[in-house]
């Protein structure tokens, strides 16, 4: 099977290991992975932030950029859950992109989805010996829907002890521009999150989302905390 490799911009620019090992991980799988290095944005952020018509924009790139009829693996539930979700109202009045929307939308898949309900593959072989605590990020949780994907790939990896975080589904406080404009609240609301992961007695916060491990690990590193950050997809290629 070959798909097509979406890497979101914080990845991108901020984790490029994270990146590759979703390579590591889709080729262990025997997955053929295509990535198209003139990919850029899905458009998300300028989308939340009501600029729209920038958002749109970014939006006809991305159904360029990714043409082909064959999923589209993202490492990142919410961009994956935003093209899904937002794209048809994007297009909505431009009834000449709707077939390049519906292909995109029916074809893009977020990564430990892709790895448990489409591969049927839960075991990798990976081995990490700590214990770590799952943040179920927003975006994962409601929008794109998924919450077991991710502890069914971590119970798997040999000598992880998985420590459920209290109140799991409250915010980390990222919320994109969010933690720009409303600092104290989001501070507030990340204290409380690395509060409730460190009285697991947990070494690691995992998440599928690199946008909300920035926001954790930023107050971790200025607090000078006892607690790391790591993506799931840095978990399962330590094979």
């Amino acid at each position: 099977m070959v798909v097509d490799l979406f890497i979101p911009c914080f990845i991108d620019q901020l984790y490029p290991g994270t990146g590759w090992n979703v390579v590591k991980i889709l080729e262990k799988a025997g997955i053929e992975v295509n990535y198209n290095p003139r990919q850029t944005c899905c458009g998300q952020a300028t989308f939340n932030s009501g600029y729209w018509d920038g958002s749109r924009k970014s939006a006809e790139k991305f159904l360029k950029d990714f043409p082909n009829d064959r999923p589209i693996v993202i490492p990142a539930a919410s961009c994956a859950g935003y093209v899904r979700n937002h794209y048809p109202e994007l297009f909505k009045e431009h009834p000449d992109k709707k077939e390049d929307v519906d292909r995109v939308c029916k074809n893009v898949v977020e990564l430990t989805d892709f790895l448990v309900n489409h591969l049927k593959i839960e075991n990798f072989e990976a081995c990490f010996p700590h214990k770590v605590t799952y943040h179920d990020a927003c975006s994962a949780l409601r929008e794109y829907g998924i919450k077991d994907e991710p502890r069914r790939l971590l119970s798997n990896v040999e000598g992880l002890e998985l420590r459920e975080l209290p109140d799991n589904t409250t915010c980390c406080g990222f919320g994109g521009t969010f933690m720009v404009k409303y600092v104290p609240v989001s501070t507030a609301m990340v204290e409380q999150k690395v509060e409730n992961a460190l009285s697991t007695g947990a070494e690691y916060i995992v998440s599928t989302e690199a946008s909300c491990l920035l926001n954790i690990e930023s107050y971790i590193k200025k607090n000078e905390l006892p607690i790391k950050t790591i993506h799931i997809a840095d978990v399962l290629a330590r094979f």
